[in-house]
């Protein structure tokens, strides 16, 4: 297949290489210059949204945000500009779900197809085609596209029709933020009342309170290894559509607002590039203790 991917950064470069080892061939396109072992591995480099679409049956997006998913799609040289009839696009990044369904209007009146597939498991479960994938959009466009998916992810989810994939993203990082939260929480807890956090994260591994945020993310914050697997300021833009969906559903979600001032606390203190494991330091913060040195 044809697939064209825009957006190569810490997950969609490794997601590319996994279509790329798939036998596909690659129409690639990112902000910056497109990596050298894409092109050795055979992908070829695009000068715009609208080359790569011209060259693609499918075309593959992997961007921070809404807004640049739109400029992508339809921004000059945009995806829109050069796309076939016929074409699906399966937008990979995690936006609003109020816009998604706009965008795949829009698409569908240029003749193309539109699916929301946003992933969870971070730069780790890109780079081994172990990410978990929610999928939105018809069951004919998400079984022309399925091949593609299963390359990049573990486990992929039709969740429904388009958006769908969008909102279970959102209810992850909800689920996801309040967890670190939670496990920062506990290990602060301990590590002030005097006892070993690394040993006291063992003893609770074996318990009800075991959870794979727990194990990666708790050893993080032991380690202090706050190297970006997935930044605290992407974290914040999906709790912020989280709350921007709550208030249009008449919902409150008090946790998911203390996790976002949580991250908010760690921007305003220069961590935003950091791994959302570094949630933590709001809460040191405000203990005037850490977990470890």
């Amino acid at each position: 297949m044809d697939v064209g991917f825009i957006g190569l950064g810490i997950m969609g470069a490794p997601m590319a290489g996994h279509l790329i080892a798939g036998g596909h061939t690659l129409h690639l396109k990112s902000r910056r210059s497109v990596p050298d072992h894409l092109v050795a591995a055979g992908g070829r480099a695009c000068k715009s949204a609208a080359e790569v679409a011209e060259r693609s049956d499918v075309v593959i997006l992997m961007v921070p945000d809404t807004p640049d998913v739109e400029l992508v799609l339809f921004g000059e040289d945009g995806v829109a500009d050069g796309l076939r009839p016929g074409t699906v696009v399966v937008d990979m990044s995690s936006i609003s779900p109020i816009a998604t369904r706009d965008f795949a209007a829009r698409i569908a009146g240029k003749g193309g197809t539109y699916v929301d597939a946003p992933v969870s498991g971070g730069e780790v479960g890109a780079k081994n085609a172990a990410l978990s994938i929610m999928v939105g959009g018809s069951a004919e466009a998400v079984a022309r596209v399925r091949p593609l998916l299963d390359l990049m992810g573990k486990t992929v989810t039709h969740v429904g029709e388009t958006g769908a994939g969008q909102v279970a993203k959102v209810a992850n990082q909800i689920i996801v933020a309040l967890t670190i939260e939670a496990v920062a929480e506990g290990l602060l807890f301990a590590s002030r009342a005097g006892a070993d956090p690394a040993k006291v994260r063992e003893a609770i591994t074996g318990g009800l309170a075991t959870s794979r945020i727990l194990e990666l993310h708790g050893e993080r914050m032991i380690k202090r290894t706050f190297d970006p697997g997935f930044r605290i300021a992407l974290h914040q833009k999906d709790l912020n559509l989280a709350l921007e969906g709550a208030r249009s559903l008449g919902l409150s979600l008090p946790g998911t607002a203390l996790a976002q001032q949580l991250f908010a606390a760690c921007v305003a203190n220069g961590a935003g590039g950091s791994d959302h494991s570094a949630l933590v330091r709001a809460l040191e913060i405000m203990g005037n203790h850490k977990v470890a040195e």
